[in-house]
């Protein structure tokens, strides 16, 4: 009989928001007549922007037309938006890239998930704690985890962002191979500033580490002290891989369009004395197991870039980040630790006494028919918060704070 890959088998049966689902969906069936607001899930619900819209629009145009029909494209992504992303997401913020350096894709959260192949199974991984939980899943299901000990994996290397270190991750005791940061940081929404990020990068450089960057939020960045891109800052370029997302910055969750930046000036040891590329080696890996995201969509994302495109997506993003101060000065209004939802549409809640993360979301769900997310679910120091998103419209924050304010 066929045997299934043990390190799978050491996987949590449900991924935390599944369990998330089947509670809410439970509630809903037993209280048909109760609406219920999601504050949890970081799903947008603004439409596309009519700049977007009208890109697809073209570009299925394109496909209806014999020599403007596009099959197969580059795995890498298409040269028109490369150069776009390099011009408005790099250049533009004095970060010199070359468009080849780019691979589109069809989200930050497989290339996340994957790019953890590249590396050798026994690499030590360090993460953040709390911690999204693909960069923790990705490496247990690639047997680099260990063994589970309670909420943590004996192999993997914790980080604690935590209140009394103001949320910013101290170097570790033990050197890692791999870093995930996630900045803006999803789960706590907080922040790292351009001196504490430097610290990260001469960090990795002197000790030999690859950082895995996740800055998917960096579009709700409005501190001046804060980067937008790792690559702001010196010597980033020789040991960080930059993943990057239209998602919530543009609404493409349904759409799926992504990015990821693999400079060439980025070497790891090939374990023969040598070293290799890792731009080569992700090139390798896209052109075997991926097609490319389709030209649709990346005329779309194309759009995001044009005049017009920016100036609706600035409205877009403006509504979020009023819908995280409404949340984020409610909750504080209550009495509760706030933190985040400045420079990201998270906002991380400290429960009240007495509750613990899951039980506060019990509270909320059947007392207020309101969803946020249990912090425990991010990790152990997750423990004793809920993530709130800013993502609703601004009709259901509204009626979301109402019933808070009614519940405390």
């Amino acid at each position: 009989m066929t045997t299934a890959n043990p390190n799978f088998l050491k996987l949590q049966n449900n991924y935390l928001f599944a369990d998330i689902a089947r509670k809410v969906a439970a509630f809903k069936q037993a209280h048909p007549d109760r609406r219920v607001i999601s504050l949890g899930i970081g799903d947008v619900t603004r439409p596309l922007t009519p700049a977007v819209v009208q890109a697809l629009r073209l570009a299925v145009d394109d496909m209806s037309v014999a020599d403007r029909f596009h099959g197969y494209g580059p795995e890498q992504g298409y040269a028109f938006l490369r150069e776009a992303i390099v011009q408005n997401d790099y250049v533009a913020r004095g970060v010199s890239l070359s468009a080849d350096e780019v691979f589109v894709s069809d989200g930050a959260k497989p290339d996340v998930g994957n790019f953890q192949e590249l590396f050798s199974q026994d690499s030590i991984v360090a993460v953040t704690d709390p911690v999204y939980p693909v960069y923790v899943d990705s490496n247990v299901m690639a047997g680099r985890a260990g063994e589970q000990q309670g909420q943590r994996w004996d192999r993997i290397v914790y980080l604690p962002c935590v209140k009394e270190n103001d949320f910013v991750p101290d170097f570790p005791s033990v050197r890692p191979d791999i870093i995930y940061l996630c900045y803006p940081n999803n789960p706590t929404g907080t922040v790292l500033s351009r001196a504490a990020l430097q610290g990260w990068v001469d960090y990795a450089r002197r000790e030999g580490c690859v950082i895995l960057y996740d800055s998917a939020y960096e579009a709700f960045i409005t501190d001046p002290d804060v980067p937008h891109s790792i690559y702001e800052l010196e010597g980033a370029q020789e040991v960080a891989v930059e993943f990057r997302s239209f998602s919530k910055t543009a609404g493409f969750t349904g759409l799926r369009c992504a990015y990821t930046v693999v400079p060439k000036a980025l070497k790891i040891s090939d374990g023969k004395g040598g070293q290799v590329s890792l731009h080569a080696m992700w090139n390798r890996r896209q052109s075997t197991k991926y097609n490319g995201c389709p030209y649709i969509v990346q005329r779309a994302a194309e759009a995001v870039y044009s005049p017009q495109g920016r100036r609706e997506l600035q409205d877009v993003i403006a509504s979020y980040q009023r819908n995280a101060a409404l949340l984020r000065g409610a909750a504080g209004g209550m009495g509760l630790d706030v933190h985040g939802g400045v420079n990201a549409p998270y906002i991380w809640v400290g429960v009240p006494r007495g509750l613990d993360s899951w039980g506060f979301f019990d509270r909320l769900l059947q007392q207020a028919g309101l969803v946020c997310t249990p912090g425990a679910g991010f990790g152990a120091a997750g423990e004793g918060y809920v993530r709130l998103t800013a993502f609703g419209t601004p009709a259901d924050t509204e009626e979301a704070l109402r019933r808070l304010r009614n519940l405390y």
